[in-house]
C-alpha cells in the first residue's frame, strides 16, 4: 500500500500559487484580432443577378469556362471564437478578362460568369464558394471582394488577395496594409483534385 507523505510547505505553497494560473488558463481565451476592413469599391452589384447561389461558374443555366477554377471558403467567428451561425457572407469579383457585372465597368462581363455570390454561414460558422482565382486589371492587383451581414447589420467589409501575385506590389491598397493586416487579407490559393483552394478565416466584432 502507498505510503503518502505531507506536502513540504515549498511544495504547497507552489501548488496553492500554481492553481488559479491553470484555472485562468483554461478560462482566459486571447481575442482574436479582427480581419481588416477595406474599401468597398465601386462595383457591388447595382442590381443583384437572379443566381446568387455559392457557384459563380454557373449563371442560371450557362456554364463559364474562362479563368481559373477555385474554391474560396472559410469560416466566420467574432472576437472569442465563437462562429456565427447563419452570417450571411458576399463576394463579387470580376470575369476572367477583368469585367464587372456593373455599369460603371460598361456592363462588359462574360454573361455566364455569375459574379457575385451568398451564402449563408452553417453552424461551425463555414462557407465556401465555387469562382476563379481572381485577375489583375487595370490599376488593381487580383483580389475579390467580400462582404459580411448578420441580419439587418452589416459587419465587414473587405478584400482577399493572392499570395505570390507580382501585381501585390504595385496595387495601393496592398501597398498601404500593415504586414500584419496583409498577412489577414493575402492567402494562397493552391492546386487541389478539383482546381485551386484557398482559405479564408474571417473574425468580425459581431
Amino acid at each position: 500500500m502507498p505510503v503518502h507523505r505531507p506536502l513540504t510547505r515549498r511544495a504547497a505553497t507552489a501548488a496553492l500559487v500554481a492553481l488559479p494560473v491553470l484555472h485562468l488558463g483554461v478560462r482566459a481565451q486571447a481575442p482574436r484580432r479582427p480581419t481588416p476592413a477595406q474599401t468597398e469599391g465601386p462595383f457591388y452589384p447595382v442590381q443583384l443577378p437572379a443566381d446568387t447561389d455559392h457557384d459563380l461558374l454557373r449563371n442560371g443555366n450557362a456554364s463559364y469556362a474562362g479563368g481559373q477554377p477555385a474554391w474560396v471558403a472559410g469560416t466566420v467567428s467574432d472576437v472569442q471564437g465563437r462562429p456565427l451561425a447563419g452570417a450571411a457572407v458576399e463576394i463579387w469579383q470580376c470575369d476572367g478578362d477583368g469585367h464587372y457585372h456593373h455599369p460603371g465597368d460598361g456592363g462588359r462581363a462574360d454573361p455566364a460568369f455569375q459574379g457575385f455570390g451568398r451564402v449563408l454561414a452553417d453552424r461551425e460558422g463555414q462557407w465556401r464558394f465555387r469562382t476563379i482565382r481572381p485577375v489583375a486589371y487595370s490599376g488593381r492587383t487580383p483580389h475579390i471582394h467580400v462582404k459580411v451581414r448578420l441580419g439587418s447589420r452589416e459587419l465587414l467589409t473587405t478584400q482577399l488577395y493572392v499570395q505570390g501575385d507580382p501585381h501585390n506590389e504595385s496595387d495601393g491598397l496592398w501597398r498601404r496594409l500593415s504586414a500584419a493586416d496583409r498577412e489577414a487579407l493575402t492567402v494562397p490559393f493552391r492546386a487541389g483534385a478539383d482546381g485551386l483552394q484557398a482559405s479564408f478565416p474571417i473574425v468580425v466584432a459581431a
